[in-house]
């Protein structure tokens, strides 16, 4: 041990090398409900891509287990390090290094937070477009899950918006994948590997993003339905009618009354339409030009009217606000709650009604209660679970996953599996998909020293 922490003190400097009772909780977990933190051996900070392959080939050297931390807001437990293991923090690394506004790219540090980007391009009339719902999550750990968010059903998630990586093998070799281009056939596509692979095969130490024009203008609309059936049914309306909508999300009726409390938000929407109605669609609208734009709202009013809303509703712009923002809040307000679980499921945006019946049908088997909403664009369900009995909620979790897959969905739509989704992922899928993967693992990390743990056991 004694010689790993002077390898690693001299790879970034004794202020940056962090043991005993200099090691913060924070680094010791992310926001995972069902994970137990892990004090690691030590805490590493580097500053450089040098500093951070000088300390990976130690480790490798060493075999000591890696795990790699943004700013910690991950779900399913991936940056809780493991015991004897270093956490490698990129807290020291949040540089946005280049903004190109010719090409429309930006390139960050891993550690710039979708905030601090969003508060660097406003000025200059440009975006980037995914909003995983918590903005001071990192761009590494974006790219470590292919994290997406409410904007995906039109701009995508974070692969579609990952133009090219610079990443750190474990022998602290350094390769660089894609670029500013837009497109390449040449050769295996590393960029679209290292993307979502939880930080099991190579560091991340740059990001090249691809950016989009700010929109000046944006309206929010609401709809409540009797039923989600409605709601899903509306969607593929929705997209078919060329609006082009920033976002299509669905929200239960106990999360909307939760989710709304929780901001101290009301909308106005009289008592006998929140008693009735089961469900809401939100259907958000961005243009540049504010006549367009009103144009867009009165043709989605009509639609959701004739496709069966309750009522329509155009929401002001600092309700509309506050309700995506409530939105967002949607895992704190199950936190809150004392929620024992949550699941990100993703099905095809068709099946949301057969999942929601299953999960029905499981919650009344297993005694719990299943509250939520989701991503209605792209069929990504998230839901919180209710159910503190830990042999019965493993019961639920697996039929949930399982329904879900049975419907061609899969288990994380964007969260990822960490280690507290793994027992799931390695009990379910294709046991010959597994050690196709194993094997792409083996060739990136022989020694293993990667994030042990997440996705494999």
């Amino acid at each position: 041990m004694a010689d790993l922490i002077d390898a690693l003190t001299a790879a970034v400097g004794d202020a940056d090398v962090l043991t005993g009772e200099a090691i913060g909780d924070d680094y010791s977990h992310d926001e995972c409900l069902t994970h137990a933190p892990v004090v690691p051996l030590a805490v590493v900070r580097p500053r450089t891509t040098a500093e951070v392959a000088a300390v990976l080939a130690s480790c490798n050297d060493k075999g000591t287990p890696v795990s790699a931390r943004g700013s910690g807001t991950g779900l399913s437990g991936g940056c809780t390090p493991v015991e004897g293991g270093i956490v490698l923090s990129f807290e020291h690394m949040r540089e946005v290094l280049e903004i190109d506004a010719e090409n429309f790219t930006a390139t960050v540090q891993p550690g710039v937070q979708l905030d601090q980007l969003d508060e660097v391009l406003a000025p200059l009339g440009l975006s980037y477009p995914v909003y995983p719902g918590e903005y001071s999550a990192s761009l590494g750990g974006n790219v470590s899950t292919n994290a997406g968010g409410m904007r995906a059903v039109k701009y995508g998630v974070t692969r579609h918006n990952v133009l090219g990586l610079e990443a750190v093998l474990p022998t602290g070799e350094v390769i660089r994948s894609g670029g500013k281009v837009v497109k390449v056939s040449t050769g295996y596509d590393l960029t679209q590997l290292i993307i979502g692979s939880e930080g099991t095969l190579a560091i991340v130490t740059e990001v090249t993003l691809k950016l989009q024009p700010r929109a000046e203008f944006g309206a929010t609309v609401l709809a409540p339905y009797l039923t989600l059936e409605e709601v899903t049914a509306a969607v593929p309306k929705i997209v078919a009618s060329g609006i082009g909508p920033l976002l299509l999300e669905y929200i239960d009726m106990l999360t909307m009354s939760a989710a709304t409390a929780y901001v101290g938000l009301d909308l106005g929407i009289p008592q006998d339409i929140k008693d009735t109605a089961l469900a809401y669609l939100v259907v958000g609208l961005e243009s540049t030009h504010a006549d367009r734009l009103d144009q867009d709202v009165e043709a989605v009013a009509t639609l959701l009217a004739e496709l069966g809303a309750v009522d329509v509703y155009v929401l002001p712009s600092a309700s509309a606000a506050s309700l995506i923002d409530a939105r967002e809040k949607a895992f704190w307000v199950a936190k809150a709650n004392n929620a024992d679980d949550i699941v990100d499921i993703v099905v095809p945006r068709a099946s949301i009604p057969a999942f929601m019946d299953q999960v029905q049908v499981i919650a009344n088997a297993n005694a719990a209660w299943i509250a939520g909403c989701g991503h209605a664009g792209d069929g990504n369900v998230h839901m919180a679970v209710f159910q503190s009995d830990p042999v019965v909620r493993k019961v639920i979790m697996t039929e949930l996953f399982r329904a879900g897959m049975a419907l061609g969905g899969a288990i994380s739509g964007e969260h990822g599996l960490g280690q507290a989704k793994k027992p799931y992922f390695l009990a379910l899928e294709d046991p010959a998909k597994i050690a196709l993967m194993r094997r792409i693992k083996a060739a990136f990390d022989p020694n293993g020293i990667l994030n042990p743990g997440n996705i494999f056991d």
